[in-house]
């Protein structure tokens, strides 16, 4: 969805003023009521403003109050009737407009505004843009990298050149420990964001000014989607209609750090999700190896014949993928959702509601194991559902695909009423 322009915040301000609701403003801009609600909320601006011909009084007791001789016994005006009372009165206590804190949250259309002395919230639609365009600005700057792979990044990049190699040989050698374009690279390094290599490490940096380019997202494999788009599962599903359906996607803590990968399988609604330190692409095959290895070629291609993902780059090595290192076969078949259409694997991404009551969005993950990852699925999978009949997604797999493969991944069978879904499961 696009952002607010000015004009649409412009069309905000003018129906708030004309006592609109948010729905009406909403159907005016062709935006959702719930856009328009933040929008306001976010943007508010706190007045100070009085009211014509008023005391600025704004102590909740004003209207009965009786004290005098609070600045000097030489006045015999009553205290309440003195704007200096709200900073000498000790018994003062401030009234605040209990309206703003319904919609439209503002005093911008209020009949009221013109006689009200209490403090007041406004929508400048001026006001607005500037501070959504100040954030934007600030959103765009700096680099996407924790310190961890930072250091990482860097310790590639100063052997390689030690080498003699070049950055472009660097990544191409290395395809799946990065997530970062080659341009960003050369970005990060001009900048300094990167302590080592310097600018003057690179063999032909000195001699060339940094080309002016628009950065793309970094692939393993940039011809990964041809014969793998959503179009092409759903001819695969026709051909292929009793093959159970799995979704995989990723879930993340903090940028730069541990991210979860998180296998669906539609049939049952159980989730797996391993713990991986760094979002690239190696880390995902690293999971699929280690699955292979721990249950078996054999079982790997009965639970997952066909993967439904997304476009993230840590997904763009789909050979790697498919193709078992012990054999050489093929071992699934990866198809990747639209550009921007999360919507097209629902069950995950459902699923990701229930998995972050464990694992807040925002919270780093850095501080969790695998065995804790493996504890929080247990939970998750002997949750009832009343989509399953009440019947937990781990007695479903068990029924589909037999006992003992779940034992091997460490998730277990938890008594109804001892079910935890809340982070204090996972406290430390």
């Amino acid at each position: 969805m696009s952002h607010l322009t000015h004009s649409q915040r412009s069309l905000i301000e003018n129906g708030l003023k004309n006592g609109d609701s948010f729905k009406e403003i909403a159907r005016t801009i062709g935006k959702a009521h719930t856009t328009v609600a933040r929008e306001v909320l976010r943007h508010r601006l706190d007045s100070d403003k009085g009211a014509f011909g008023r005391i600025l009084n704004r102590c909740v007791h004003r209207t009965d109050c009786s004290i005098h001789y609070l600045c000097s016994t030489s006045c015999n005006r009553k205290c309440s009737s003195c704007p200096k009372c709200n900073e000498l009165c000790p018994s003062f206590r401030e009234d605040v407009c209990e309206k703003l804190d319904f919609p439209p949250y503002v005093c911008n259309g209020c009949h009221d505004e013109h006689k009200c002395v209490l403090r007041k919230k406004y929508y400048i639609h001026d006001t607005a843009e500037n501070a959504y365009r100040k954030l934007l600005s600030e959103a765009r700057c700096g680099a996407c990298l924790a310190e961890e792979e930072k250091q990482e990044v860097a310790e590639l990049l100063s052997a390689g050149l030690r080498q003699g190699q070049s950055v472009h040989h660097i990544l191409a050698a290395n395809p799946d420990s990065f997530r970062l374009s080659e341009k960003s690279i050369y970005r990060y390094i001009n900048c300094g964001i990167l302590a080592h290599p310097r600018r003057g490490d690179l063999p032909m940096a000195p001699r060339m000014k940094p080309r002016r380019k628009k950065s793309v997202e970094h692939k393993v494999d940039t011809k990964c989607r041809v014969g793998r788009t959503k179009a092409d599962y759903v001819k695969f599903r026709e051909k292929h209609p009793d093959c159970p359906e799995v979704e995989m996607d990723s879930v993340i803590g903090r940028v730069g750090g541990k991210v979860l990968l998180t296998i669906q399988f539609d049939n049952c609604s159980l989730m797996l999700a391993f713990l991986r330190d760094h979002n690239n692409s190696q880390s995902v095959i690293d999971i699929f190896n280690f699955l292979e290895t721990e249950l078996g070629g054999e079982t790997f291609r009965r639970l997952f014949p066909v993967i439904l993902t997304d476009n993230g780059s840590e997904f763009s090595n789909p050979a790697a993928l498919e193709t078992s290192p012990v054999d050489g076969r093929q071992r699934t078949r990866i198809f990747y959702c639209d550009p921007n259409a999360s919507w097209q694997k629902p069950n995950v991404e459902n699923n990701h509601l229930n998995l972050r009551k464990l694992f807040p969005k925002g919270q780093s993950l850095d501080s969790y194991v695998q065995e804790d990852v493996a504890l929080a699925l247990s939970h998750l999978n002997s949750f009832a559902r009343l989509s399953l009949n009440n019947v937990p997604a781990f007695v479903l797999f068990e029924t589909l695909y037999g006992k003992g493969i779940l034992e091997k991944l460490h998730v277990q069978l938890i008594p109804a009423k001892k079910v935890c879904l809340t982070p204090k499961l996972l406290s430390r």
